[in-house]
């Protein structure tokens, strides 16, 4: 999710993830580690409450010693989880908290065993193996422009950006790719979301749209060089912008229309 999804009319990204989780028979654990307002976990869970899931539990870690010694309560609610949810604040504070802790490790196992794990915002950014952690706004690559750290690993094809439209990130998604290019780039746009499903084929759904950037074919760029601090040059990366309904093969990596367009006179 792409952060600001909406909260109070249809709903939908949210409850979408309430239906993937279970329905009626989800149970929910919240982290709102990375926010630093106290009651983002339990407007979540009031949320998923009105959206039909069974049960929500908001699993508050406030520092690392917590994430490696978490209680025996809070365990037993990961373990017991059909769905977790990761809000949206800092994302280094997420990475820096829970990176290699049992918490974490309970679950990237949950979300092996099918659990279903979202993202807003800063939790999105957080799923991939490459987190971006932070960096400048602006369409055009360039040094210094953007800072990766370690993110969960629950998913190895894709990088993530957040509220991409709305913050004029495209330069600092293309930089990072310029450091990873067999990565893909996934820029998701406020009130957007990307679902990722066992087929590793993103579906969008939403208000907004989701910009998808695909650099493993990209034939030069200057990113190597250290002595260059101005505009950084890449050639041949391909962009494809979806809009809800469509979806993108991260193994072919084709982009698909919605269903709904599809035979439509061009």
């Amino acid at each position: 999710m792409g952060g600001a999804e909406d909260k109070l009319r249809d709903r939908q990204i949210l409850r979408r993830f309430v239906a993937e989780a279970g329905g009626a028979n989800a149970r929910i654990v919240i982290i709102p580690t990375a926010s630093q307002l106290d009651d983002t976990g339990d407007r979540y869970a009031r949320i998923f409450h009105a959206l039909s899931a069974d049960e929500t539990h908001v699993i508050q870690i406030q520092s690392r010693e917590e994430a490696l010694d978490p209680e025996a309560e809070t365990l037993e609610a990961m373990e017991d989880a059909s769905g977790i949810f990761i809000s949206g604040g800092n994302q280094l504070r997420l990475s820096t908290l829970l990176g290699g802790t049992p918490l974490a490790a309970v679950l990237f196992r949950k979300h092996a065993a099918g659990a279903v794990v979202a993202g807003t915002s800063a939790g999105a950014a957080l799923l991939a193996e490459h987190m971006i952690a932070f960096g400048q706004s602006g369409p055009s690559p360039s040094h210094k422009m953007v800072t990766l750290a370690p993110g969960l690993g629950l998913t190895h094809d894709v990088i993530i950006d957040q509220h991409f439209r709305q913050r004029d990130r495209l330069g600092r998604l293309l930089m990072a790719l310029c450091y990873n290019p067999r990565l893909v780039g996934l820029g998701v746009d406020e009130d957007a979301a990307a679902i990722i499903d066992a087929d590793r084929i993103v579906h969008v759904i939403g208000n907004g749209s989701v910009t998808v950037v695909d650099a493993s074919q990209c034939r030069w760029t200057n990113a190597d060089d250290v002595v260059t601090h101005g505009p950084i040059g890449v050639f041949g990366v391909k962009l494809d912008v979806l809009s809800p309904g469509c979806r993108y093969d991260l193994a072919t990596r084709m982009a698909e229309p919605s269903r709904r367009m599809e035979g439509k006179p061009t």
